[in-house]
């Protein structure tokens, strides 16, 4: 094993150790924190959750760190109908985000997510580094159903918002360190402080490590164990009050992650063609070539076995109010990035399918916004322009009987197609927007609002693969108008009701692996979609509190991926647009407190989501066939109880609890692929001092160490799973504030 810096928890220890104490603060009670007022800015303006005409989650800094969520993927536990995965290449930096069945497990270039995640406002490309850690956020909000007015492309499912606190906001300096079973080890610190009148400034530096769970047992000195996590990354921001209207804010942020590949097995399924060598099928394998421990890994390809990502990003946005009607926002950002990865899909020590892999993107992106607010009405109005340029390269890969050591088949004497195999593919995507979005207040109780987008992406991208002649050059472009209307009326002062009808746009694009030729290199089309929702949300009582919404999405060419090992010449991924799909559900979000000292918040989501119709001469999606990775329930329940000590102390309790029902790994059926329910349970018990600036906690995560898969890929003669890396850990995490 490597060794592992160490001395950025060293440092956040030390500062521990060195700085005064807070004052002592007001305390609350668990009731007062449940049902604290909680704003968003999910339409790009600052409004009520309760008022918003949309479903949405906020998930706050003070929930995240109590349900232990130190990542994207764990939020993807607690909000209803959202489900997160990380399958691509293994990768722990990768993040599949699927909302109300719609979403991409898929991380190559030519690939866009169905879900947009944004940092604070600007978008994030690519699935792969979208898993964040969340050491400095403020809140995470998710929007669910399409976002096509003020989010635009590529935000089919919704749109998840991470909001990291601005520096001035507190004069503070947050020091955590935490220490865990499987060899976890953290430490995170984090500085806000206002300079000078007109100068403030936030930083914040994690790192984290956890040992594997597996090893990858024929190597003799591996880079990683297999689900070893190690992880350093930092933002810093500085924000300039220039005048009392004008307000500029910079930002820089880091990450490098060193990894484990994530767990990953396979399971024998019956062979395809046993008497047909060029079908695809591996019958060499057999169950005792597989590890004992499914966790272990038997390739013998050095360096498979670890995953690496490094990026690192830049954002300025300035805000200026040119006077009491209307106000100007300018972002503008770039962002680099690049990781190493790959699978040996057959899991075992033979040579016969195994594909390195490594990859890149670099952003830019400028928005400009004008906003205006009247007695009685608000809009939104702004041009956008975003450019992607990347790659995703692969080789030497193995794939039997196409490409093979020596250039011979596994029986090491009848010649293959020649040789390893290389692959290369890139795209540059040049996207361009204009989007208008207002509200009207009719009356005291009625609100009438819609917005209007309109979307242009052109994409230009080529790929040589070992069945093509040459590299291939395609272009293609795409454009849509969406649209969004929306009505809410206050029955009350604590409870509203909205209806809306929302249409989104999903860009169209390249599949990722042709490998069966460059007739398969061909751009497939954009998808179209209506949603139609009604929700009530509010105070329902004194002591509880409620978000409801029930949906109808109608989809129009929904572009589903899956792959086809028999398609020749490697891993074929096949991209075509299934003709109608409809997904139709309900979410219901509660927050209850029994007493000022105990509440329950819960999450349940049902969606039920399937292919309509097929168009004439698509292959292997059928009706009836559901989306991929798109779970029928999904739970979260959440108590927690406050204990007052007589020398002003408390101790809280926290508990969490997860499920998630059972699956299919691909849009196209196969009973291989179902992937089976799962239910996490974790707990944190903390205690907090008097003075509200010193808080221990003893924490569980997933604590009946349920090992459950995250993708299941049927291939030739297998099923490949990728299995979670959520294991089973406990520990103590120490926290400290002090004032500046």
């Amino acid at each position: 094993m490597q060794s592992r810096p160490l001395s950025y928890l060293s440092m956040a220890i030390f500062a521990a150790l060195s700085m005064p104490a807070l004052a002592e603060q007001e305390k609350t009670t668990a009731k007062d924190d449940a049902f604290e007022k909680i704003e968003i800015t999910a339409r790009k303006r600052t409004e009520s959750i309760f008022e918003s005409p949309t479903a949405v989650t906020s998930i706050g800094a003070n929930l995240i760190d109590k349900a232990n969520m130190s990542n994207l993927e764990d939020i993807g536990k607690y909000v209803p109908n959202l489900n997160i995965t990380r399958y691509g290449v293994g990768n722990a930096a990768h993040a599949s985000v699927f909302i109300r069945g719609i979403g991409l497990q898929d991380h190559i270039i030519t690939t866009d997510p169905g879900v947009g995640v944004y940092l604070d406002g600007v978008y994030l490309g690519r699935q792969m580094g979208s898993n964040l850690s969340l050491p400095n956020v403020d809140r995470v909000e998710v929007l669910r159903g399409p976002q096509g007015t003020l989010y635009g492309r590529n935000t089919l499912g919704g749109a998840v918002n991470i909001i990291t606190k601005q520096p001035g906001d507190e004069d503070i300096v947050t020091t955590t360190a935490k220490l865990g079973s499987r060899g976890r080890i953290a430490g995170d610190v984090y500085l806000n402080n206002t300079l000078t009148d007109q100068l403030s400034m936030s930083a914040s530096m994690s790192y984290k490590q956890r040992d594997g769970v597996g090893q990858a047992v024929n190597l003799v000195n591996p880079e990683k164990e297999i689900g070893e996590e190690q992880e350093l990354s930092g933002r810093v921001a500085i924000k300039w009050q220039a005048h009392s209207d004008l307000s500029l804010l910079l930002s820089v942020d880091a990450v490098d992650n060193e990894s484990g590949q994530s767990p990953y097995t396979i399971e024998l399924t019956a062979p395809l063609d046993a008497n047909d060598p060029f079908n695809g099928d591996f019958p060499l394998l057999t169950e005792d070539m597989l590890p004992t421990n499914p966790d272990d890994l038997a390739t013998t390809v050095a360096g498979i076995e670890s995953t690496s990502y490094s990026g690192w990003g830049t954002s300025f946005t300035a805000d200026w109010d040119i006077n009491n009607t209307y106000a100007a926002k300018f972002i503008t950002s770039y962002r680099s990035s690049e990781y190493e990865g790959g699978l040996d899909d057959d899991a075992v020590a033979l040579n016969l399918s195994e594909f390195p892999e490594q990859g890149g993107a670099d952003q830019y992106s400028f928005e400009i916004q004008l906003n205006g607010s009247y007695a009685n009405m608000d809009f939104v109005s702004g041009l956008y322009y975003f450019n992607e340029d990347g790659f995703t390269r692969s080789g030497p890969f193995v794939f039997s009987p196409f490409n093979t050591p020596n250039g011979l088949l596994n029986d090491g004497v009848t010649p293959s197609f020649g040789g390893y195999g290389n692959f290369a593919i890139n795209q540059e995507t040049n996207s361009y927007a204009a989007y208008i979005n207002g509200s009207y207040d009719v009356n005291n109780e009625l609100s009438i609002g819609g917005g209007l987008r309109y979307s242009k992406d052109k994409k230009q991208a080529d790929a040589l693969f070992p069945s093509f002649p040459e590299r291939k050059y395609v272009s293609a472009d795409f454009d849509a108008i969406t649209w969004d209307v929306n009505a809410s009326y206050q029955l009350s002062n604590d409870m509203n009701v909205y209806g809306q009808v929302q249409k989104g746009y999903q860009t169209g694009g390249f599949p990722p692996r042709p490998f069966g030729g460059p007739d398969q290199f061909v751009s497939f089309d954009e998808t179209k979609a209506i949603n139609y929702e009604l929700g009530l949300k509010g105070q329902v009582h004194d002591n509880i509190s409620m978000m409801l919404a029930v949906f109808m999405t109608d989809y129009t060419d929904l572009a589903l991926p899956f792959s086809d090992p028999t398609a020749g010449g490697g891993f074929v991924t096949i991209v075509e647009n299934a003709g109608e799909s409809k997904a139709q559900g309900i979410e219901l979000e509660t927050t209850i407190a029994l007493t000022d000292d105990f509440t329950i918040r819960s999450a349940i989501g049902y969606l039920d989501s399937e292919i309509t119709k097929v168009d004439e001469g698509v292959q292997g999606i059928g009706e009836g066939d559901s989306p991929a990775l798109t779970p029928r329930w999904t739970i979260m329940v959440a108590p927690s109880y406050f204990i007052d000590l007589a020398n002003g102390a408390t101790v809280a309790i926290n508990a969490n609890y997860s499920y998630r029902s059972d699956m299919q790994g691909q849009s196209v059926f196969n009973q291989s692929e179902q992937i089976d329910s799962r239910e996490l349970v974790g707990f944190n018990i903390s205690y907090l001092n008097a003075y509200g600036d010193m808080e221990v906690t003893l924490y569980g995560e997933n604590v009946l160490n349920e090992v459950y898969d995250v993708g299941r890929l049927q291939q030739s003669g297998f099923v490949g799973v990728m299995r979670s890396n959520d294991r089973s850990e406990f520990g103590i995490k120490f926290k400290k504030d002090f004032e500046l």
